[in-house]
């Protein structure tokens, strides 16, 4: 089938030869395209939408050939979410709570920790019971992870006891030692004994400090306890060498001596650590997350580090303890963070299945058995494609595993082989046991549900497939028989099971006679009679468009408009002919912008009257929805054709060069286009009302040029800014001068120099310049220092002439008292009306009030370097003095986009970290953390100096400093506390 378009012209090209009162039923027909041929299954790629026959491509093929069931619903099958015969159970990423999910699965295999925690001492309820306590939390997860028959299990429950924020990252790290410390303060509180050591039993070894002084040799020891060892990795290959780093011996020299108790004095000194005693859980956590000085932020180590299977602690072990105690440990579970930063990613958990010896890998919902019992690290290593220097993956050698991505290792102390099954079974308590057996009652309600849902989707599925064969064998209209339009686009909302099937509805497509518009052909089909009645008894609706709906007054106005728009050409020379001929005989009067754009709104006009029956929005007279397109130079935009003649009262504009006269033939022409543009004949009067609006404002006119060469006349200097007073220098001959607003007297310059285009001054408004009370606001000596840019002194002579010429609230003058003593002379000023001290310290109270709390001003930063040669060179905009970065501010303006660094940003700015900055403002150091910028002298375009420290390698102090939480905005004034500690 032709394109849409071609459709289309062909629909109306015999317009071109019959005359709208000669207009036919098969010119009407043709226009509605009722005879075109229907489009065969398989000759469409996609429906023909120009042809109201095309029934192919509506979405039929879904129906007509061999249906599959599950095309009737989108429902999964509810025994995918079923757990699998001898599998674990995943925990649900709530956002970003993966991290979380990994610790849980590893402390659920940890046999011990689970049997303890399910003896602990809970009151339940069963009717509507909800965990309370951190404890009940853990016991109804670690039951549901043991019993539950579902896939994988939601722990938004401990998640929001714990108060962790679902959508940001935390340290993994850290939240496992808070966890653990958390749970153990829990179990200490419990009334059993055996329960209130569980995790110092599990997870808590010892080791000491120990201090030797090198003058006397005498040592001293600090015992302590650990949970896990932190090893750093940087510079290493294998855990070994990391813990030989842990334990390596310290030298204590310089400052930093140790003050040995014998000596009583500071003493070079040696100090290490003693591993006295591990756990039976020993947990390895490796330092990949550092503090990075130059970016301010920690940065993750994606160092290999080789890890073996068995790792032998004894060597590591002194005193006696280490002898007899086991030291062989296995390992049980490794926890890995994919990415490479350290503030995103992904953490996966790696355990080890007490019971069978199988590996498991644990990333979220989805669990995964690795094959032949042995550690598969696999694609967690592959971040090839986010590192910038790839290493090449170490050879392990057999017993051995290499990882960039481990971040904590487990391992549990290798015990002899039992056949006792209890050392392997965890039982579920039966009070858990029941909560488990109520959520899997939930569980399997759920998955009946669904299935019935399933059910009832696939039984209505395959109902609506025979009515479709049905009623799609019904649906085209052959020729000779009666038959209806039926919208598209329901026929396609019918045809998609997808969506649920409303009535039909059909008057989006009347025009504005109540029938069928020709331009909504495209969007129907055309049906039988009897498919349509089939339809509406099943889904109602209307109005039912039949052979009648073909609007015969549209199809006529359409065939006018195509006719005048390929005849608009030819009028358009012959109008343009006979303008220029004499006239003769009777004229009309035409505005000139109408008759040069004539028509471009002949055009206009006649592709609206296409539209105008469309959902009866038409309008006439070039009032389309394309008369805003005009081009400049139509006299402003030209909406109706000749509007531009009519004056604001609807008469004839009394503008008589913007309108010619035509003749009775250009204007029958133009009639033809615009049939109810205004018509003015050569007899008819301009309008009287404009004729009089127009003369008196020749008389305003007329005043105002006399008014303002009156004042200039006797104001000349004033005008002219000649010949003016200054405080800085009394003008001698006078002892009194008036003060006006500045805001006055350039008011009043711009009536005099325009006085047609501005209106008069007629007030003086010295309000301006007065406190509430009637007092002046300026003293003399602040006039001098720059408040008199606010305002206008006069000569006596000048105010009197202002004083009868204008409105005066309130006369302002200053006067000079000259008094001549023994020992001298002396000049006193004073004010009429006399100065408000109330209101002026006010004011002066708020300006200094304005330096000093203030929000979303500019501060700079300039960072000192102590050879100024190299800051020239290197950053030219920054200095070591205030006054030098004044000059050089304006020597080097910014460039557009470039900005000052806030506060919250000189880290970043300059490379210094929070520690190492020194700041100072004209001299004085900032120290206060609590200050504020007001407080400290730091007003807007203040320039504080940044000296840098040297920098120190104390990895333990940039973690402190790390924990500082960033403000998130630059500082405001009084509303930003804490300068030091942010920065």
């Amino acid at each position: 089938m032709a394109p849409r378009v071609q459709l289309e012209k062909a629909a109306w090209r015999w317009v071109e030869t019959v005359k709208p009162e000669d207009i036919k039923l098969e010119h009407i027909e043709l226009a509605y395209r009722i005879r075109l041929p229907a489009c065969k299954r398989g000759t469409c790629r996609r429906n023909c939408k120009g042809n109201p026959n095309c029934l192919v491509g509506i979405g039929e093929h879904a129906w007509l050939g061999e249906i599959d069931e599950n095309a009737f619903h989108n429902i999964d099958d509810p025994n995918s979410e079923r757990r699998d015969k001898n599998t674990f159970v995943g925990l649900t990423n709530l956002g970003a709570t993966c991290y979380v999910n990994t610790f849980l699965q590893v402390w659920f295999h940890n046999l011990e920790l689970r049997r303890s925690l399910y003896q602990c001492h809970n009151s339940i309820c069963l009717d509507n019971y909800e965990p309370q306590s951190i404890c009940e939390h853990l016991q109804y997860l670690f039951a549901l992870l043991q019993n539950s028959n579902r896939k994988y299990i939601d722990p938004s429950g401990l998640v929001k006891a714990l108060g962790l924020d679902t959508g940001q990252q935390q340290d993994a790290q850290e939240f496992s030692k808070l966890f653990l410390s958390l749970l153990e303060d829990t179990l200490s509180k419990q009334k059993n004994p055996s329960l209130q050591n569980v995790i110092q039993q599990q997870f808590c070894g010892q080791f000491s400090y120990v201090t030797m002084c090198n003058q006397c040799g005498r040592s001293s020891a600090l015992p302590s306890r650990f949970y896990e060892l932190e090893l750093n990795i940087q510079g290493h290959k294998n855990i070994t060498e990391c813990v030989t780093e842990f334990l390596k011996e310290e030298k204590l020299e310089g400052d930093n001596r140790y003050f040995c108790e014998c000596c009583q004095s500071k003493q070079n000194a040696t100090r290490r650590i003693r591993l006295h005693s591990l756990p039976p859980t020993l947990n390895l956590q490796l330092m990949r997350f550092v503090f990075d000085r130059q970016t301010g932020h920690k940065k993750k180590l994606n160092t290999f580090i080789s890890f073996p299977e068995q790792l032998d602690m004894g060597p590591f072990l002194e005193g006696k303890q280490g002898i007899y105690q086991k030291c062989v440990y296995e390992l049980s579970a490794v926890l890995i963070h994919r990415g490479i930063s350290a503030y995103s990613g992904h953490y996966i958990a790696h355990v080890k299945d007490a019971r069978t010896g199988d590996w498991y890998k644990f990333n979220d919902e989805e669990i995964e058995k690795m094959e032949g019992k042995k550690l598969q690290l696999g694609i967690e290593e592959d971040i090839a494609e986010t590192v910038k220097s790839q290493t090449r993956k170490p050879k392990c050698s057999k017993g051995y595993h290499c990882s960039r991505n481990a971040y904590m290792l487990v391992y549990k102390v290798q015990e002899e082989e039992s056949l006792d099954p209890s050392r392997t079974n965890v039982e579920v308590p039966a009070f858990l046991q029941r909560l488990v057996d109520q959520d899997n009652h939930k569980f399997e309600e759920w998955c009946n549900e669904m299935a019935d849902m399933r059910k009832q989707s696939v039984d209505k599925g395959k109902a609506k497939h025979e009515e479709v064969k049905e009623l799609y064998e019904l649906l085209p209209a052959r020729d000779g028989e009666q038959y209806e339009f039926i919208p598209l686009d329901w026929l396609k909302k019918w045809l998609d099971d997808s969506t649920a099937t409303k009535e039909i509805d059909c008057s989006l497509f009347l025009c504005s006679h109540g029938k069928l518009h020709p331009d909504k052909v495209g969007d129907s089909k055309r049906v039988s009679l009897q498919a349509a009645q089939l339809l509406y008894e099943r889904y109602g609706g209307g109005p039912r468009l039949d052979a009648s709906s073909l609007c015969r007054e549209c199809v006529g106005q359409r065939c006018r408009v195509l006719r005048l728009k390929n005849q608009l050409n030819e009028d358009f020379k012959e109008v343009s002919n006979l303008v220029k001929r004499t006239l003769s005989g009777e004229g009309y009067w035409v505005g000139k912008a109408s008759l040069r754009s004539w028509r471009q709104l002949a055009l206009e006009q006649l592709e609206e009257d296409e539209h105008e029956t469309k959902h009866s929005n038409g309008q006439t007279n070039g009032q389309g929805p394309h008369t805003n397109n005009i081009k400049e130079g139509t006299e402003e935009e030209m909406k109706t054709f000749n509007e531009d003649i009519v004056c604001s009262h609807g008469g004839l504009s009394i503008l008589e060069t913007e309108r010619k006269l035509v003749s009775s033939d250009v204007w029958t022409k133009l009639r033809e286009y615009f049939p109810k543009a205004p018509e003015f004949t050569e007899n008819q009067e301009p309008c009287q009302q404009c004729l009089t609006l127009e003369q008196e404002e020749k008389d305003n006119e007329a005043v105002s040029k006399m008014m303002a060469l009156d004042q200039k006349n006797q104001l000349l200097n004033l005008f002219h800014e000649k010949n003016r007073p200054t405080l800085t220098k009394w003008p001698q001959g006078t002892d009194v001068l008036y003060i006006v607003p500045l805001f006055f007297v350039d008011e009043w310059r711009k009536f005099i120099r325009r006085p047609t285009k501005s209106s008069p001054v007629s007030n003086v408004g010295n309000t301006l310049l007065l406190c509430p009370h009637g007092g002046f606001m300026f003293t003399y000596d602040s006039l001098i220092n720059g408040d008199a840019q606010h305002v206008a002194l006069l000569w006596p002579n000048e105010w009197d002439v202002i004083s009868r010429l204008f409105i005066v609230d309130q006369p302002i003058s200053l006067h000079c008292f000259r008094q001549t003593t023994p020992t001298g002379s002396t000049t006193q000023y004073t004010t009429q009306p006399d100065l408000c001290w109330e209101c002026r310290e006010s004011f002066l109270f708020q300006q200094q009030r304005d330096l000093r709390e203030y929000t979303q001003a500019t501060i700079y930063i300039r960072k000192v370097i102590e050879d100024k040669r190299m800051v020239k060179e290197a950053a030219p905009e920054l200095n070591a003095s205030s006054s030098e970065a004044e000059e050089d501010k304006d020597e080097h303006p910014k460039m557009d986009g470039e900005k000052d660094p806030d506060f919250s940003q000189i880290m970043h700015a300059f490379s210094v970290a929070p520690f190492d900055q020194n700041l100072s403002i004209d001299g004085k150091s900032l120290t206060d953390d609590l200050a504020t910028l007001g407080s400290l002298g730091v007003i807007p375009e203040s320039i504080i100096c940044l000296k840098a420290d040297e920098p120190i390698a104390d990895y333990a102090a940039m973690d402190d400093v790390y924990q500082v939480r960033m403000p998130e905005e630059g500082f405001k004034g009084e509303h930003s506390t804490g300068l030091l500690q942010y920065l």
